[in-house]
């Protein structure tokens, strides 16, 4: 796609959580992470790409000791429907024995996160919790996953802006947006 073509797609699309909207719910996972984890020396990891911005806003936010790292597993690959997860980067630093949390954009269906929780307990991590921007309202979620921090709840669509991408581009939207059916 061109630059010309995705500012068509983000014109067409609907602002549905401004970066207010947004800033707000970060303010509000950030109070209830150091409630819980304050004290757990937890290695936070940012599951890229999507985890980026949530992962840098919320770091900022958690007044307690931790230590960084990422990870990049993905099963998008610049399109609109996931296939199988493909490892790019596993995180440098040990799981053994840490307290893990995973932070991510997004929690649609959950295969990518599934997965991902299935290799840190391979690792050896003490514990794992995840915390993600947004959790999309629908039936089609894997069984077995959960979250435990959560931004914001939202409809079942196609979104982009912090984080999320329409086919690579617009993750620095600042705001959460759907796309128009048209785009789709």
């Amino acid at each position: 796609m061109t630059p010309e073509q995705i500012k068509e797609v983000q014109a067409r699309s609907t602002l549905l959580h401004s970066e207010a909207e947004v800033e707000s719910a970060l303010d509000s996972m950030a109070a209830s992470i150091n409630v819980e984890l304050a004290d757990k020396n937890p290695l936070v990891i940012c599951i890229m790409h999507g985890g980026l911005i949530t992962a840098g806003k919320l770091a900022t936010r958690l007044n307690f000791p931790l230590q960084l790292d990422y990870l990049h597993a993905t099963r998008y690959r610049g399109e609109t429907s996931g296939k199988d997860l493909q490892w790019k980067v596993y995180p440098s630093t040990s799981l053994q024995g840490r307290a893990v949390l995973l932070l991510d954009d997004i929690f649609d269906v959950g295969t990518t996160l599934k997965l991902i929780i299935e290799y840190c307990k391979q690792q050896g991590c003490a514990s794992i919790q995840t915390a993600v921007l947004l959790d999309k309202q629908h039936d089609r979620k894997e069984p077995d996953v959960a979250v435990d921090f959560v931004g914001m709840k939202v409809a079942d669509q196609y979104l982009f802006g912090y984080g999320m991408d329409y086919k690579d581009y617009l993750r620095n939207a600042a705001g959460i947006y759907a796309i128009a059916e048209q785009d789709m």
